[in-house]
């Protein structure tokens, strides 16, 4: 029997009672460690990943919505829950660009599902890149993270044989931290790869 081409991405149900591993490890040794090195007094003090947004621009989107809706399909897969379509919010003349047009997907990841994500992405994907020597450890300033990835395909959910076009993501790391400082420890403690010397 031939699949339904536009078939819904399924995605799989985790048993009730169910703690993600980071979870687990951030609250039995990522925060008594943040609270040895900066000296907080409280527990609450301990500055704690909030949400993962994903991001793909399609900038062939523009021409061809089947490559959004494509990619779509592929970042649902990847995060574990279903993305929506971004829309331009503006009119940008030099990319024939009107507003409302059709330009990339996007997920926002909270939860067992950020958990699971940022587990698959330190163990699984990260090394897959080829020549991998570590991650940039620049922040934002506001204790945030934004990692650019040039390849999707470093995850183990995309099918090579099918012939996948070839995008680059954007994974933003938002966390409660009141600086760069306490963000960039929390993630490396979460087990980011940052490069030696940053």
């Amino acid at each position: 029997m031939a699949k339904k081409k536009n078939a819904p991405v399924q995605v799989q149900a985790l048993p009730a009672g169910y703690v993600p591993t980071l979870k687990k490890v951030y609250k039995e040794e990522i925060v008594p460690a943040l609270m040895k090195q900066f000296s907080y007094s409280s527990v609450m003090q301990v500055p704690r990943l909030v949400k993962i947004t994903i991001n793909e621009g399609v900038g062939d989107g523009v021409q061809d919505k089947k490559l959004v809706e494509e990619a779509a399909e592929e970042l649902s897969l990847i995060a574990g829950q279903k993305a929506v379509i971004t829309k331009s919010r503006k009119d940008i003349s030099n990319f024939k660009l009107r507003k409302g047009m059709t330009v990339g997907t996007k997920v926002t990841l909270r939860g067992v599902k950020m958990y699971e994500f940022l587990e698959k992405l330190i163990r699984v994907s990260l090394p897959r890149i080829r020549d991998f020597n570590g991650i940039s450890g620049k922040l934002d300033g506001r204790g945030n993270y934004s990692l650019g990835l040039k390849e999707q395909i470093i995850f183990p959910e995309i099918d090579m044989d099918k012939n996948p076009k070839i995008h680059g993501l954007e994974i933003t790391f938002v966390t409660t931290a009141d600086s760069d400082e306490e963000a960039h420890a929390l993630l490396k403690e979460f087990g980011l790869p940052f490069k030696k010397n940053q």
